[in-house]
């Protein structure tokens, strides 16, 4: 009895984003006998999980039951893995994902994919919307089967023209993991955050990114060029003689993006630490006497409490 024939991997999509394999296989268990579960998670993308059940029936039952049910507050889409006549589900959790920005607001999936199909062969394309308006927030991702072609295509379409604006590409910051010889090497405080991690650390109301590790060169000019492809900016509140600055956002989920993308990275020479600011009634209180008592401790702290360091220092904005 062949999977092709006699299918018995499900896939569901739509997922909420705090959704695990644990409880996803929980929940798929009241109908069927699961066998296995995995989730991908990809940038801009909803989860997604394919589950693989026993036998075929089970599936068949779990499809019939679960597709369109809510779950986490999100209809899921459930499907064969493999349906007939249709290509199978791609996992792309550990293909090449280039972050794409400055995107014109008229710019359409297709078009992004033809401009990009040139370097090889592309497993995934989306461009960000708003999920109320299901306008673009000026970027996107296109995950590409090999790391040669991915990085062709990041030194060749930066800067090039896509419509109305020139873009930038860059690598996503969820990229597959280096080889095992080389996390090795790496050092553990220079560990990425997850979006996950991050949104997790924080109120759903938080908007509110504080960026430091500046020595000097701060403006609020450059903080807009360096946080604004990842989402509307409300304000900007730079502290240069301090090296910090605090950054609102209009969405979490635009703020969570930005210290994803931005924390351990270099800017202008300077290696920038991101992490959530404070929410506080008065937008213009910053705690600088508990932040220059604290200035000593500041490295042993990111490095222990990464992705939440403001809040632990009391940065308010």
């Amino acid at each position: 009895m062949s999977e092709e024939s006699h299918p018995r991997t499900l896939y569901v999509g739509n997922l909420d984003a705090t959704v695990s394999e644990d409880l996803l296989c929980a929940l798929f268990s009241q109908i069927g006998q699961v066998k296995g579960c995995k989730v991908i998670r990809e940038p801009g993308n909803d989860p997604y999980a394919f589950l693989e059940f026993t036998n075929h029936q089970g599936a068949a039952t779990a499809l019939a039951a679960m597709n369109k049910r809510v779950f986490l507050d999100k209809e899921m889409k459930v499907n064969w893995a493999t349906s007939p006549g249709n290509h199978p589900k791609q996992d792309t959790s550990n293909h090449y994902h280039i972050f794409v920005g400055d995107l014109s607001p008229e710019i359409e999936t297709q078009t992004l994919k033809d401009a990009f199909a040139p370097f090889g062969e592309i497993s995934n394309c989306r461009i960000v919307r708003d999920p109320q308006t299901l306008k673009s927030k000026g970027y996107a991702f296109v995950s590409f089967v090999k790391k040669a072609e991915a990085e062709n295509a990041i030194t060749a379409m930066n800067g090039q023209w896509l419509g109305s604006r020139s873009i930038r590409t860059n690598w996503s910051t969820r990229k597959p993991p280096p080889p095992r010889n080389d996390r090795v090497r790496q050092n553990s405080n220079n560990k990425q955050p997850t979006f996950d991690e991050v949104y997790n650390q924080s109120s759903p109301t938080n908007c509110t990114v504080y960026c430091g590790g500046f020595t000097n060169g701060i403006t609020d000019e450059l903080i807009q060029k360096i946080f604004s492809p990842f989402g509307t900016i409300q304000d900007i509140r730079a502290f240069k003689d301090k090296g910090y600055a605090f950054i609102k956002f209009s969405t979490k989920e635009a703020a969570t993006h930005a210290i994803e993308g931005i924390h351990n990275k270099e800017i202008n020479g300077q290696i920038v630490k991101c992490f959530w600011g404070k929410e506080s009634g008065d937008p213009n209180a910053v705690n600088s006497g508990n932040m220059n008592s604290n200035n000593t401790n500041q490295s042993a702290a990111a490095a222990q409490y990464p992705y939440v360091y403001g809040q632990q220092m009391s940065y308010w904005y």
